[in-house]
């Protein structure tokens, strides 16, 4: 008896799933139908080709001071977390954060990893764009030569406004992409704050 009910259920249970499954598609299929068509190869070339714009537009920052110079400061200190690694630290160019605008050349943040005696090492860039400005002239969330921003809502242990971002691991390698937030190969360990 326990059999048959179970064999009666168990086809009307599977419809549902079915149904609820072709209604509902995955969040991975969701996802991977934003290529547009794009080949997992031609997905990666494109990522290839941010991580070279990165580095062509940001050698000349390996020298903090170049930094600097153009603009860039220290805020936040080195950005770590208990769980994911560290971001490392921001040197933020607030007017190019406040613009609204995103271009490849021309990130908002270098990102620097302390390396003890208070130098530090070039090992990235981020793209940041505060949330209201951009959805106000955008239907949809930032990207940058295929790559999707990540956002941060507010309130937010940086203390912004909800902000979109983009971090490219241009530097270092990173162990679960050249995209992520929290880089498990960048540490906070060697920053001694001034």
């Amino acid at each position: 008896m326990r059999v048959r009910r179970f064999a009666t259920a168990c086809p009307v249970s599977l419809i549902g799933v079915f149904a609820l499954a072709s209604i509902c598609p995955p969040r991975a299929l969701a996802q991977s139908d934003h290529s547009h068509g794009v080949t997992a190869s031609e997905q990666k070339g494109k990522a290839g080709a941010l991580v070279k714009v990165v580095r062509e537009s940001t050698e000349r920052f390996k020298n903090v001071e170049a930094a600097e110079a153009e603009g860039y400061h220290l805020l936040f200190g080195c950005v770590s977390g208990p769980d994911f690694g560290a971001m490392g630290l921001h040197y933020v160019n607030l007017p190019k954060v406040l613009d609204g605008k995103i271009d490849a050349t021309d990130p908002e943040i270098v990102i620097y990893e302390p390396i003890g005696n208070g130098r530090v090492k070039l090992i990235g860039a981020d793209y940041l764009v505060l949330a209201d400005a951009w959805n106000a002239t955008h239907g949809s969330a930032p990207e940058l030569m295929g790559q999707l921003f990540h956002l941060f809502e507010a309130p937010n242990r940086f203390g912004l406004p909800a902000f979109y971002t983009l971090h490219v691991w241009a530097w270092t390698d990173s162990p679960t992409g050249s995209f992520v937030n929290w880089n498990a190969n960048v540490s906070c360990d060697a920053f001694t704050p001034q």
